[in-house]
């Protein structure tokens, strides 16, 4: 299985930015996806997540409204459209994939840095 994001960037405050998250090797049964950010020194934070199975989609106070989580099945591409964006969005950020059930993320990708000045 591999993750492998794309996309991120410096951008203004109040600019957008749209990350992607490429998919191979995804067995095709029900998982939940999702977008995660780290920024240093700070606790690793979800900001969106989407499940395969029922197309539900999850997100934090912090972002709801501004953050669209979507899936693109016939590319395996996962992506993130943000608006209105924040100094405080600056991060790292991680897309990640888990079988439906599971306790934890299995699956990580390596990060695409996005900065907000």
């Amino acid at each position: 299985v591999q993750l492998v994001e794309s996309g991120g960037g410096s951008v203004q405050a109040g600019g957008s930015l749209r990350l992607s998250c490429a998919t191979s090797g995804l067995s095709p049964i029900p998982y939940a996806m999702g977008w995660f950010r780290q920024a240093p020194g700070k606790e690793r934070q979800g900001v969106a997540a989407t499940y395969t199975g029922s197309g539900h989609t999850y997100y934090p106070d912090s972002t709801k409204g501004r953050f669209t989580i979507s899936l693109d099945n016939a590319e395996h591409t996962l992506y993130l459209q943000m608006t209105d964006l924040k100094p405080e969005d600056t991060a790292m950020y991680y897309c990640a994939a888990t079988p439906c059930g599971a306790a934890d993320y299995k699956y990580w990708g390596q990060g695409t840095q996005v900065t907000v000045s």
